[in-house]
């Protein structure tokens, strides 16, 4: 490897950039936010313990050979990089376009580095260095999961019925059915209510899970509101993944489970979500910590929570708003929803309909019927970029004109 330099920003450990690097490229107030900054600091902190002898094959002791001092600058050349895209493609067994993302995160801080005088040239980039890198595996947009006709029309009528089982239940209670039971009854009403509304949504709208829902690290992503949802004109404003705010279509299919869960779960202002997590520990935090900021001693807090059969519905009466549903949150609703239903899911990376493989769905549905442009539209995609996702489509077509060619020739 490379010897050391002196007196320049050369001899500098070259991981005491990631901080740096990673507020660069980070969103929200701070750069503290976003999907790519969580991603790419995995991946540089893999690369710094790599280069430390940290990671790796039994005999690998680092990039340096000094066990007092941390990798630098200096010890960076086109070598290293080549090492570690062959450590990538043969020692972790990942899949030859997951090597590529994984390496393209450390590629991006090198070509950062070279930009902030750090490095004099982006040696993950050189010939050398991207050689054992594997190439692609050749798995196209139409290979990964689609909801078919049938599969969404089947999870659709699973939570439609599911949750008019549960809310007739409810409606339906003896007047004089004790009030805990009462609000277990509503409760598990919304919660099949609630269930229902998100997978139609999924199913018909095309609107990515990160738009809807909560994203942990992205401040600016806090899940849709009622605020943001107009079902007289049939539309949402969404955060887009292109940094702004859009409207979103709601289809007729939706409108009807959207409306019937609204007038169920009441909610107390406009700034409510639409998904709020149901979850029990962030609930119980939630009203006892709003309560407590409200001056409600713990004891009356406590008389309070045994009042109500959910800290969910406690919220409600007291409007102590709750978070929204996370993205996770949300595949593990369609996950559990999917289980419980009789939808048959054959497919190699995902054993439930995922919530993209739902915005896929109505991608091929609207290229079929409409053609690209208006399932560009419909998507929040550029034309190119549906053409290319769902070339499929018109790779099927084609053959189908040939097939009609050489049977017109036929005869």
């Amino acid at each position: 490897m490379n010897g050391r330099t002196s007196g320049d920003r050369r001899d500098r450990p070259f991981a005491a950039t990631f901080d740096r690097y990673l507020q660069d490229k980070g969103k929200g107030r701070g750069g503290e936010g976003g999907n790519y900054r969580r991603n790419a600091a995995r991946e540089l902190d893999r690369f710094a313990a790599w280069a430390r002898g940290e990671r790796g094959p039994a005999d690998w002791s680092g990039i340096v050979h000094d066990a007092d001092r941390e990798p630098t600058f200096a010890d960076l050349d086109e070598r290293v990089f080549r090492e570690y895209a062959r450590h990538l493609a043969g020692d972790r067994g990942l899949k030859p376009n997951t090597v590529q993302t994984y390496y393209a995160y450390v590629s991006a801080w090198c070509g950062w580095c070279v930009n902030e005088g750090y490095l004099t040239a982006h040696y993950a980039q050189r010939a050398s260095a991207t050689a054992p890198l594997p190439t692609d595996d050749g798995r196209k947009p139409g290979d990964q999961q689609a909801w078919t006709p049938e599969q969404r029309h089947a999870l659709t009528r699973h939570v439609d019925e599911q949750a008019r089982e549960a809310i007739e239940t409810y409606s339906t209670l003896d007047p004089d059915t004790d009030r805990l039971d009462r609000e277990r009854a509503r409760y598990h009403a919304l919660r099949a209510a609630r269930d229902r509304a998100l997978v139609f949504v999924v199913a018909y709208t095309a609107v990515r899970i990160g738009e809807l829902l909560r994203d942990p690290d992205d401040p600016r992503r806090r899940g849709v509101r009622w605020g943001e949802v107009d079902l007289d004109a049939g539309s949402m404003e969404v955060y887009r993944k292109k940094q702004q705010w859009d409207a979103a279509s709601l289809p007729d299919p939706v409108l009807g489970p959207l409306r019937r869960y609204r007038r169920l779960l009441d909610p107390p202002s406009d700034r409510w979500p639409v998904f709020p997590t149901f979850d029990q520990r962030t609930l119980g935090e939630l009203v006892q910590e709003g309560l407590a900021d409200r001056g409600v001693r713990p004891a009356e807090i406590d008389a309070r929570r045994d009042e109500h059969a959910r800290d969910l519905l406690l919220a409600l009466d007291a409007d102590l708003r709750p978070p929204s549903l996370t993205t996770d949150g949300g595949r593990s609703v369609l996950r559990r929803v999917t289980t419980a239903s009789d939808v048959d899911v054959d497919h190699p990376k995902h054993d439930y309909l995922a919530p993209h493989g739902g915005r896929r769905g109505m991608g091929e549905v609207l290229v079929r019927a409409f053609g690209y442009t208006v399932a560009a539209r419909y998507l929040d995609n550029s034309e190119e970029m549906v053409r290319d996702r769902y070339s499929h489509i018109e790779a099927g077509e084609l053959g189908d004109v040939a097939t009609e060619a050489l049977d017109e020739v036929d005869r």
